[in-house]
């Protein structure tokens, strides 16, 4: 049999009041618990899923009216925690969607299924017109249709965090802040966003949270990212999608497991890694992330290659005068990784994903021309998945501004070489900027030193001044490549002749050693930026060479053998040792060496 009823009181206003057992906080939680676990083990694309999704709104509104409760009876933590749940199913759709969304919900709740309704009622008929035996009693009153009062889903997002960082955890003050940070970002509130986030410094500390919090933080990224994206902001595109966009986006932003081929995690960490899985209608589309990563990053490195490309044929002249705005490190290693791999194919075929377009793009933007680069960029059928009316057609016109200036600097640092002058107009048609715009471009390289030239304003020409090497700066530079290429060639024969210490580069290009940390009188390593010598007991900026270290020990921390000759020439011979030997031991009365 049933259980009976709780039992119901009067209070002094006349209303009932049922006492239940129980925490309705823990009911609720619970609840939205098994309605993600629901969506996550159905099949997002049946009709079962969308089915399923209908009932996140009725979730929504019992955690408003659990939180109301709690505001009443002054438990303002659990309160907090309800709210934190209301943003966290409110975040991640944009205006345009979630008004439709709840138009479609209110339609339902007021009429049911629109698949139920007769078919006469999409048609009206006029008011004359109500005969029964001319047309359906159906279509007398028109199709059905209901009203939607307006929601400013920006506004109730940002009262609700502001609840929780007034009466929240710590964890739940986290959480609120990203989800706040993704909601202006998807809206296209970029600098907003971005002061949020750097105010709070949690890109400090969001290393130290759990792995959901982690995995938020990666989702604010990635949204804050795109919004720049849309905004025509490349650099600050590319600095916040650079970490995520790798072979392991799909498990950063936990829209995928990792296959159990590749994967050493344990059965209890994949089963942990599948439970934390983001619900399909939630995903961030990836075909979307890795083109605006691959776009932004095409459009910083490609300039960058072209001015490597005339730094070399300069033979170092031009890299003297750039005033530090030229460095040689990559911008994107994972761009240039892939176009690495799409320059050492022995057959070239027709792109056909995403990052093939993209990557033919910057072969072709790599020698100015911007009609072939902007046809394969803005091709794609993926702009299209952009939310927000009217966006796809700006963002695409965002991209080909973009695209015609970085071509205009590749086209200047590959071929200026080729010209005694160029004009102002002809550069203009070519790429088809304002005049404005190119004239500003031009003049930025001048002031950076990366194009060597003047402008002759009565002619609006650029004059373009020649930096070829001296033969005596040609001479030198070829003295000193060679010089290096003998340094580096030495230290690696010496390497495999002692063994053990294998020589690395750092970041910076200087010569690292394995066990630098046990170099002789303790001395460990760079020190701001400088390297202990060790033959003249100073610190210099140059990294010393084999000959110039102190003595080498093996994993036990014993010295193997100090003396200099044994250094430079090699491992030791029984000569030397025997030298090291009677220098070492203590003499006996008679001047002989004593045994040990």
């Amino acid at each position: 049999p049933p259980p009976p009823p709780p039992p119901q009181q009067q209070t002094a206003d006349g209303v009932s009041v049922a006492r239940v057992v129980g925490n309705v906080l823990t009911f609720v939680s619970r609840l939205e618990d098994e309605y993600v676990k629901s969506l996550q083990r159905i099949n997002p694309h049946t009709q079962e899923y969308v089915h399923r999704l209908k009932d996140e709104a009725p979730l929504v509104e019992l955690a408003a009216l659990a939180q109301a409760y709690y505001e009443r009876v002054d438990d303002l933590k659990a309160a907090a925690t309800l709210a934190l749940l209301r943003i966290e199913h409110m975040y991640y759709k944009h205006e345009s969607i979630a008004n439709s969304v709840r138009k479609a919900q209110a339609f339902r709740a007021k009429w049911g299924d629109k698949k139920d309704a007769h078919p006469a009622s999409r048609a009206s008929s006029p008011d004359a017109e109500r005969d029964a035996a001319q047309c359906h009693p159906a279509a007398w009153l028109g199709p059905p249709a209901v009203v939607v009062e307006p929601f400013d889903a920006a506004a109730a997002v940002k009262a609700l965090c502001e609840f929780v960082y007034a009466h929240g955890d710590d964890r739940c003050r986290t959480r609120a802040l990203l989800c706040h940070v993704a909601h202006s970002a998807l809206h296209g509130h970029f600098y907003a966003a971005r002061d949020l986030l750097l105010m709070s410094h949690l890109q400090d500390t969001a290393y130290m949270s759990d792995v959901e919090t982690m995995i938020l933080y990666n989702r604010a990224m990635v949204f804050l990212g795109l919004c720049a994206f849309r905004h025509g902001l490349v650099a600050d595109a590319h600095a916040c999608l650079a970490e995520i966009c790798s072979s392991r986006v799909k498990e950063l932003l936990a829209q995928g497991v990792q296959s159990a081929r590749f994967s050493e995690k344990n059965s209890e960490q994949e089963k942990a890694e599948r439970r934390r899985q983001t619900p399909y209608h939630m995903h961030i589309n990836l075909d979307l992330l890795e083109c605006c990563h691959l776009t932004a990053a095409m459009l910083l490195e490609v300039p960058s290659m072209a001015l490597d490309d005339a730094v070399h044929r300069s033979g170092g002249v031009l890299a003297s005068h750039t005033h530090g705005a030229h460095s040689r490190r990559p911008i994107s290693r994972h761009f240039r990784k892939h176009l690495d791999i799409f320059n050492r194919q022995v057959f070239t075929g027709p792109p056909e994903n995403t990052r093939d377009h993209v990557l033919a793009a910057a072969k072709a933007l790599m020698v100015g021309d911007w009609k072939r680069c902007a046809q394969l960029v803005l091709g794609l059928d993926v702009w299209n998945l952009i939310p927000g009316g009217g966006a796809a057609a700006h963002v695409k016109a965002i991209v080909a501004s973009k695209i015609k200036a970085e071509a205009l600097r590749a086209y200047l640092f590959a071929y200026s070489t080729s010209y005694e002058s160029l004009s102002l107009p002809v550069l203009c048609d070519m790429f088809q900027l304002e005049t404005a715009a190119v004239h500003s471009l031009v003049s930025k390289m001048m002031i950076t030193g990366e194009l060597r030239g003047a402008w002759d304003q009565p002619t609006a020409t650029i004059v373009l001044h020649r930096l070829d090497p001296t033969p005596l700066q040609s001479l030198a530079l070829q003295y000193a490549e060679k010089a290096a290429l003998l340094v580096e060639s030495n230290e690696r024969l010496l390497d495999a002749r002692a063994g053990g210490f294998q020589g690395k580069d750092d970041k910076d290009g200087n010569r690292r050693w394995k066990d630098a940390d046990r170099w002789r009188d303790g001395k460990s390593g760079p020190r701001d930026g400088k390297y202990f010598n060790n033959s003249r007991g100073d610190w210099s900026s140059r990294a010393p060479l084999r000959s110039e270290r102190g003595g080498q020990r093996d994993r036990r921390g014993h010295d193997r053998y100090r003396n200099d000759r044994s250094r430079r020439d090699g491992p030791p011979r029984a000569s030397d040792k025997r030298s090291y030997i009677d220098q070492a031991r203590p003499s006996g009365p008679s001047g002989s060496t004593r045994r040990w």
